[in-house]
């Protein structure tokens, strides 16, 4: 069974820093392809970020520059360092992975992941 277990959510202020990690178990990770997306209250869920199994990545424009994706191998664990923070950046974040074997294309439709963390919830006040 594949589990993704999130942490590192928070309460921040605008222009601080968080760094989100997700263990991930009962699938091989290190061929996977990895993700973070989020919802926002009455949004619909929108991709973030996403790493290949070779560690190319791929991140939505709004958050070009201040969000970066990572993967250590070793401890089954993607993270998200998000720098810069916005009230927008304010949704629940989900890790997401997928049953490919080394696909380096990273998809930014939901409907393209397999396995979901539990969220982990980011609150950035103004």
């Amino acid at each position: 069974q594949v589990q993704l277990v999130e942490s590192g959510g928070g309460l921040v202020q605008a222009g601080d820093s968080l760094r989100l990690s997700c263990v991930v178990s009962g699938r091989t990770f290190s061929s996977a392809r990895l993700g973070w997306f989020r919802q926002a209250p009455g949004k619909e869920r929108e991709f973030v970020a996403g790493i290949n199994w070779s560690a190319s990545t791929r991140y939505a424009d709004s958050v070009k520059g201040r969000f970066t994706i990572s993967r250590d191998n070793a401890k089954n664990t993607v993270y998200l360092q998000m720098n810069s923070l916005k009230p927008e950046d304010t949704a629940v974040y989900y890790c997401s992975a997928d049953r490919s074997f080394r696909t380096t294309v990273v998809s930014t439709a939901s409907t393209a992941w397999d396995y979901w963390g539990q969220g982990t919830q980011v609150t950035v006040s103004s």
